[in-house]
């Protein structure tokens, strides 16, 4: 092997290491009834933990465990479920936990590399890898819907269900699952979870702007870190809304919302759908030619109008 070769395996293998890490506060185990039954994702730093429907099917009433990585354990409620795409939505009375970063699955290409964290037989932030294979779909009930899911040859266990499928980048772009594939290791895709979770009867963000996907000229996307294509757009700032209180103006181009990339009105959706609203959040925008962060306290409504 060429010695460039080699420092740049080091170096990739150093990455990887260090956004494990990084990444791992973020894997919970999921205790039913005493017993570590799966893992989870905390979605949300108010308490919002995101696992598999299969993990606590049998049990939803029973005594629900949630252990963090610092050692902690809180009691969990189910607040939904969805059998067809194993998913479950998990609450804990807890505040400022590290919520995972969430990518955009639409964007996965076959070939590219993922990990998996998870707890297989009992053994506790264990990390596989591997690259996408493909995808498949499954039916969702008798609507004549249709969902995509991750396959990947990543190798799970029971324990590792609930878990996260990272992106290079340790960005989750898959909640994994060992009842969907049966022998096979799939996800079901961060926009698919997402978009679930938006449906959910929960308390939303509405942040009252309207946005527009734009490509950005050579000149603006140049200032971007990392470097962007697209961006959204602000057309217009409900008076006294919440980003009219932060100062967002009409012509500002939104590039990310708490750290997550937007650059359609879907992308905007699921960045909304991950937002603590117990804390402030962070819009990074390009204005006047120059990046601007600017500062949201964020509060829920009862509202189907998420922008």
């Amino acid at each position: 092997m060429a010695p460039q070769s080699g420092k740049l395996l080091q170096g990739v293998s150093a990455a990887s290491a260090e956004m494990i890490e990084a990444v791992r506060p973020s894997v919970v185990v999921i205790q039913n009834e005493g017993r570590g039954a799966g893992a989870g994702i905390i979605w949300r730093a108010d308490g919002g933990i995101l696992t598999n429907h299969h993990v606590v099917a049998r049990n939803r009433q029973a005594d629900i465990r949630v252990q963090l990585h610092d050692g902690r354990t809180f009691k969990a409620k189910v607040t939904g479920t969805h059998p067809t795409l194993d998913l479950a939505m998990l609450r804990v009375e807890a505040t400022d936990l590290p919520a995972a970063l969430v990518g955009d699955s639409a964007k996965l290409r076959v070939g590219e590399l993922v990990f998996a964290i998870g707890h297989p037989l009992g053994y506790l932030g264990f990390v596989t890898s591997g690259i996408v294979s493909g995808w498949g779909t499954i039916k969702i009930g008798d609507t004549g819907q249709t969902a995509r899911f991750i396959k990947s040859d990543v190798r799970l266990a029971p324990g590792n269900s609930g878990g996260p499928l990272l992106n290079a980048r340790g960005e989750v772009v898959g909640i994994n699952s060992m009842i969907l594939g049966g022998d096979l290791s799939v996800a079901i895709p961060s926009e698919v979870a997402a978009e679930w979770l938006a449906g959910q009867p929960s308390r939303r963000v509405k942040l009252g702007v309207g946005v527009q996907s734009i490509k950005l000229e050579p000149a603006l996307a140049r200032i971007t870190q990392p470097q962007r294509a697209a961006g959204l757009l602000v057309i217009n700032v409900e008076k006294g809304g919440l980003a009219d209180q932060s100062e967002v103006m009409v012509g500002d181009v939104i590039l990310d919302v708490a750290d997550m990339p937007v650059e359609s009105g879907d992308s905007f959706l699921r960045a909304l759908a991950h937002i603590s609203t117990r804390e402030a959040t962070q819009l990074r925008v390009i204005r006047g030619g120059a990046l601007r962060t600017l500062t949201v306290k964020v509060k829920a409504e009862a509202t189907e109008n998420w922008l």
